[in-house]
């Protein structure tokens, strides 16, 4: 690691280590802070997390392996992420958002073997050893529409304090992860405190557009109401697939979304129901263009990464849909689930290759044990590939996460997680997680696979 990164992680440490020696109450701390510095005429925001995940699986039977595939035998691995989330008002209605960061360790198999990868703090990335990176950096206009009151909106992660209409239009340009506006999910949508499995942190089958790490260049467009939202956008997708270099030529290579949100009211209880579409245009290949090629020889597709190929089926166009619900059944329990489904036919090519998902949990507080701010969580999701995605594979193809060797006995991939996360301090989470992975990356000839994890999360 070169000097300028340990000199950036150590302030970030140091500073988390100042936080937590004032006298161990976190909380009084911070009010202090909002006291003096984040008062009403405050145009800062200022927010610190830290999270390390140490996950490993015992070995697990496998008929055969290849290239991409997780391996059988034994293995652990550590993961961890600090990330400082700075704001800044500019006018009203206005802010600019900079969050630098600091990404360090691996996942199992270097996340590979698994379409359902289990720690989604983790990324397809070729060195362990702590890199930093600007994740994102945006900026954010407010534009209130008539309405007969105001919203008090709290300052909070990527948040500023300010007074806003309940009906606005919100516009967001810069670097972000398109995930921070669309599909989001009160149970299941973050994997530094809920669902760590990426299956279930996102819709499996949004491939949506990001760098290996997560994010994207592009703009945001949404539209809030009292009872509904519709968001818009339109980003950039990567040259090659899992690349941090992104596809500049936009008349060719381009991302579009649309999201509809329907907020729901049942008993009192707050709930969501969200319909989302995208449509991906790249230079991935076809998967049967590839399988095509493969049967005359040519491997130039193996894996199906770069380059755009013409054939019967050029590919470069993927599309798909989701849906994504919560409900708040009662204050301490919530119910939450997800369907997606794409076409299938273009090689995945940002986030992991899955082509149908369908996903369906349950989140529990600890109220009743008089630990509100405890957690336990399970979930289920089955996994499935299209026609085209299991004829390369049984090929012998691979693609940037899975790849066998070969596929003789397809299986869908399903997924069982469950976690309890207690307060161990004001600002500090301790989460242990179960994972039971029957079919890793379709292959009924391998696993299952019992994953056990243990997370340690700061929130400042």
């Amino acid at each position: 690691m070169k000097p300028s990164k340990q000199i950036i992680c150590g302030a970030l440490f140091v500073a988390t280590f100042n936080v937590f020696s004032q006298g161990g109450d976190l909380e009084n701390h911070y009010k202090g802070l909002n006291k003096n510095h984040f008062d009403s005429t405050s145009k800062w925001s200022y927010h610190f997390q830290m999270t390390s995940i140490f996950q490993g699986h015992p070995s697990f039977h496998a008929a055969y392996s290849g290239n991409n595939s997780l391996r059988d035998s034994s293995e652990t691995a550590l993961s961890l992420t600090t990330t400082l989330f700075l704001g800044r008002k500019l006018w009203k209605g206005a802010g600019l958002f900079f969050n630098p960061e600091i990404a360090g360790g691996k996942g199992m198999s270097y996340a590979l073997g698994l379409a359902g990868a289990a720690n989604g703090e983790t990324f397809r990335i070729g060195s362990p050893s702590p890199q930093f990176y600007v994740a994102r950096f945006f900026f954010q206009q407010h534009f209130n529409l008539k309405s007969p009151k105001k919203d008090y909106q709290e300052e909070d992660v990527n948040q500023l304090r300010d007074s806003l209409s309940p009906s606005r239009i919100t516009i967001s340009a810069g670097k972000f992860s398109v995930a921070d506006f669309f599909d989001d999910n009160a149970y299941s949508h973050d994997p530094r405190s809920e669902f760590m499995n990426w299956a279930l942190m996102s819709n499996g089958a949004w491939d949506y557009p990001a760098n290996t790490r997560g994010y994207t260049w592009g703009f945001v467009i949404e539209l809030i109401k009292p009872g509904y939202a519709i968001r818009a956008s339109s980003v950039l997708v990567p040259l090659i697939a899992n690349s941090e270099i992104f596809d500049l030529n936009i008349t060719k290579s381009h991302s579009e979304i649309i999201e509809f949100e329907k907020k729901l009211k049942i008993g009192g209880h707050p709930g969501s129901i969200r319909l989302l579409a995208y449509s991906n245009l790249s230079t991935a290949p076809a998967y049967a263009d590839a399988v095509g090629r493969m049967a005359k020889g040519d491997s130039s597709l193996i894996p199906v990464l770069s380059g755009k190929q013409q054939g019967p089926h050029p590919g470069g166009w993927k599309y798909g849909f989701g849906l994504n619900f919560w409900q708040e059944i009662t204050t301490n329990m919530g119910v939450f689930g997800r369907l997606g489904w794409n076409d299938g036919h273009t090689a995945t090519w940002a986030f992991t290759e899955i082509d149908h998902t369908a996903s369906l949990g349950i989140s529990l507080k600890g109220g009743k044990l008089r630990r509100p701010d405890d957690v336990f969580g399970i979930a289920c999701v089955v996994n499935d590939i299209s026609q085209d995605h299991y004829n390369y594979l049984s090929a012998g193809g691979y693609g940037f996460m899975l790849g066998d060797g070969k596929l003789t006995h397809y299986g869908n991939e399903n997924i069982l997680e469950t976690f309890y996360k207690f307060r161990f301090l004001k600002s500090l989470w301790i989460t242990l997680d179960y994972q039971f992975i029957l079919n890793p990356g379709y292959n009924a000839d391998r696993g299952p696979v019992n994953v056990y994890s243990a997370r340690v999360h700061v929130e400042i």
